[in-house]
This record gives C-alpha cells, sequence and structure tokens, in this order.
C-alpha cells in the first residue's frame, strides 16, 4: 500500500472474511442506498487499528457517486505539535485541527457543492493542502476518522446520516496496531511507545463516543491451528 506520494504505508487491516457477501455487509449497503439527498454523509468511526479505511474504502468502491474524506488530513503539523509538547501523543484528539475539521463536515453536508480538503502523507507525516476534492456530483461522502462520534463539542453538533463503528476488541487492536508500527520498521522501544499512545486512544474514543447506527464486529485473529 502507498501514501499519497508513492510512500511506503503498513498493511491495512481486513474486514471479517466476504463481508459483503453476507447478510451484514449486503444490508449495510443497502442501508447508505436508501439515504435521501443529494448529499449524505457517512461516517466511519473506532480506534485506531480497527479497520476504519478499510472498511471506508470498500464502501466508496461499491457504491456510485461515492468519495472518501479521511480526518487524518487534520493532523497538526509536527512543529506545531513540537512547540505544544504534543509529539509522543500524536494521534490523540489534541493533535488535530478539530475545528477546521467540523467546519469541512458541516461544507460537506451543502448539496452539489465542491468541497477541497488536505490528506494526510504517511510517509511524510505531514498534511498536504488541497490534495482532495469532494466534486459537486458526489451524492455519498464517506468520511473515516477516530473521533467522529465522540460526545463532546464541537464533534457532538456534527450531523451525519449514518453512523458506523468498528467494534474490536482491545487485544486485537494491540496485535495490529504492533503489526502496523513493525510496518514503519519501527524498533521494539519506538513500538511499545506508539503502543501506549494508540491504546490509550482506543481505550478514550471508545468509552466516549455515542452510540452508532450500525456496528461492524471484528473477530480476533486466530494463528492457524487455533480455534
Amino acid at each position: 500500500m502507498t501514501g499519497v506520494e508513492g510512500g511506503l504505508c503498513p498493511p491495512s487491516f481486513g474486514l471479517p472474511p466476504r463481508y459483503f457477501d453476507k447478510e451484514e455487509g449486503r444490508a449495510l449497503l443497502a442501508r447508505i442506498r436508501a439515504l435521501e439527498g443529494a448529499r449524505v454523509l457517512v461516517a466511519v468511526a473506532g480506534a485506531p487499528g480497527s479497520g476504519k479505511s478499510t472498511l471506508a474504502e470498500a464502501l466508496v468502491g461499491r457504491l456510485d457517486n461515492a468519495v472518501l474524506v479521511p480526518m487524518d488530513g487534520f493532523h497538526l503539523d509536527d512543529r506545531v505539535l513540537d512547540a505544544r509538547g504534543l509529539r509522543s501523543r500524536k494521534g490523540a484528539v489534541e493533535t488535530f485541527d478539530v475545528e477546521g475539521f467540523a467546519a469541512l463536515v458541516e461544507r460537506l453536508a451543502v448539496p452539489r457543492s465542491e468541497v477541497v480538503f488536505p490528506v494526510f502523507d504517511r510517509d511524510r507525516e505531514l498534511a498536504i493542502a488541497g490534495a482532495g476534492v469532494v466534486s459537486p456530483d458526489a451524492r455519498v461522502v464517506v468520511i473515516e476518522g477516530n473521533y467522529l462520534l465522540l460526545d463532546a463539542a464541537p464533534w457532538n453538533r456534527l450531523r451525519y446520516d449514518l453512523k458506523v463503528w468498528l467494534d474490536v476488541p482491545e487485544a486485537e487492536l494491540e496485535r495490529r496496531l504492533t503489526a502496523r508500527w513493525q510496518g514503519y520498521g519501527k524498533d521494539a522501544r519506538q513500538i511499545a511507545a506508539h503502543l501506549e499512545n494508540d491504546l490509550a486512544n482506543a481505550r478514550f474514543v471508545t468509552r466516549q463516543s455515542r452510540a452508532a447506527d450500525v456496528s461492524v464486529l471484528q473477530p480476533v485473529h486466530q494463528e492457524p491451528g487455533q480455534g
């Protein structure tokens, strides 16, 4: 998998096998297609490592006139994080331009509007302004991010036509996140630091998020011969 400029990214996390061939996956697609309006917003939220981008990309690939808008484009730059003493907390809710993201969601809800948004380049660890465009004919906007459903301002003033939550046990998140940082070539000390931050964010978002309309349960990984 590659980043915006072709940089290396770690493996993505898959959905349950043949998810869209099963009743649950088909029902989710049908529910989105039945939403009324010239522009509908679908929020895909969950903890770090829950598979948000995988599900969001899969939805966009199966829906007509759909586009993906990740929240990650609103990461604060590393220089800002350094100045605020937040570099080690990168990915936590306080390390995003929250009001900027909220303004974007409100703009996205305007029917038949063109909206330009920033995209995060994971290889260079920075956001690229103007790298993404939602065209006027895009009817379904799938927005993905950890904190979309937080029950706190400004998150709880944002309105989505459908809210989807990725439900993954913490032990499985830890396994996936370890693999993610190994994929970036991090050593054991660096991985431990990243895991401490990621799992703290996972617990926070799980406990503080509002109820979703749809919950997608992710199975625990099993090695061959287990279970």
